[in-house]
């Protein structure tokens, strides 16, 4: 067994990391028929992070949604949706001042 030569992952995927990450960007990505992009960014340690590209606005995040109405693909912003804790924000205070 020593003698053996060991081919790992790791290695391999080193090796062709930037091909593979380049050849992800160049492609798009189907989701519910719409066309979906990527982008990257660098990070603190000369480092690349792989993004989405929001098809209707073109921002880079990290997380898209599909509307549960519209059925449209796109970012928080774009889809004009807010986050639970958020929407109710409020309404128990509004509450309180309301005598019955």
């Amino acid at each position: 067994m020593e003698e053996c030569q060991k081919i790992k992952v790791e290695d391999f995927t080193r090796q062709y990391r930037d091909k593979i990450k380049e050849l992800v960007l160049d492609s798009e990505v189907e989701i519910s028929g719409w066309k979906v992009g990527f982008t990257t960014s660098k990070t603190h340690y000369n480092g690349v992070r792989l993004w989405f590209k929001c098809p209707l606005c073109g921002l880079r995040v990290g997380v898209l949604l599909k509307h549960p109405l519209t059925n449209a693909i796109g970012c928080r912003q774009c889809l004009k949706l807010e986050y639970r804790k958020r929407r109710y924000k409020g309404m128990v205070e509004n509450l309180v001042g309301i005598e019955v």
